[in-house]
């Protein structure tokens, strides 16, 4: 069950109407990094989750998202509102409404006229939010490292939004949202510390022949060794064909009637272009 408080979890201030500020807060509302596709990446991972712990965890977080894209809808929603009822109402000329919404070099047009100053569910591109990026996988230890992965970007992308607006108010409230991720980094890091072994990720074991090889697959004077290839816990080899032993070749094991067809249809193709 949800139950809405009508408090938001930090309070929003925003100096002035500022369509622009307005138009990049979309890239934490609809963006892939957004609070939007945090939230649902994360119910959906509690509703599958059988560990009472994770399960808990999964469901806080999902909910504190919630509170977060409704901080961040606030804060697109209260600088737009200026622009929005000169939108609505046509109360500018037609080359002060265009410098209004795309002043500064900014493109909030592109959310302005489509959406009238509203807040949809898209980037700061105007390009719509899609289920595709909830990149729930259904293992918990490969979802934890996603999800610490996405809270590592979304707080880049918070960062540099704190960096592109000079709003005293504005600022402290990403700078709030931006903390949240990183305790929310923190509490997946745990919960993956807590699941041995974790690595790696799966059931299944790998071969064991190839699983601590490291190929070096790209020629030059600027081969780099370093923790990532070096011994003890890689081999390190430069790069080869045909590692199983085989022929290196794709084969098939076809039937007598289908070797036929084959036969006959490589019959058809003029010798000089086989």
């Amino acid at each position: 069950m949800f139950a809405h408080n009508k408090q938001l979890q930090y309070t929003v201030r925003v100096t002035e109407s500022n369509p622009g500020l307005a138009n990049q807060m979309f890239e934490q509302f609809g963006a892939p990094q957004g609070e939007l596709a945090a939230a649902t990446r994360y119910f959906t991972q509690y509703l599958a989750e059988d560990d009472p712990g994770r399960r808990d965890l999964l469901i806080d977080i999902a909910t504190e998202e919630l509170s977060h894209l409704e901080v961040i809808g606030t804060i697109v929603a209260v600088p737009d509102k200026g622009a929005k009822g000169r939108i609505a109402e046509g109360t500018d000329s037609e080359a002060e409404m265009y410098r209004t919404i795309s002043g500064a070099g900014n493109t909030s047009h592109v959310t302005q006229l489509p959406y009238g100053g509203g807040v949809p569910l898209t980037n700061s591109a105007g390009v719509p939010w899609t289920a595709a990026y909830v990149d729930t996988i259904g293992d918990p230890v490969a979802d934890l490292r996603g999800n610490i992965a996405a809270e590592s970007r979304a707080k880049i992308v918070y960062a540099r939004l704190i960096n592109a607006t000079d709003d005293p108010g504005v600022e402290v409230a990403l700078g709030f949202l931006m903390t949240r991720e990183i305790a929310h980094q923190q509490s997946f890091e745990k919960a993956l510390y807590s699941i041995q072994p974790n690595f790696p990720v799966g059931k299944l074991a790998g071969q064991p022949e190839f699983t601590n090889v490291y190929f070096n697959m790209s020629r030059g004077d600027s081969d780099v060794r370093g923790p990532w290839n070096q011994e003890p816990t890689f081999e390190y080899r430069k790069a080869q064909a045909a590692v199983d032993g085989g022929s290196g070749l794709a084969e098939v094991t076809l039937g007598s009637d289908e070797a036929r067809a084959v036969q006959r249809g490589c019959a058809r193709i003029p010798a000089s272009t086989r």
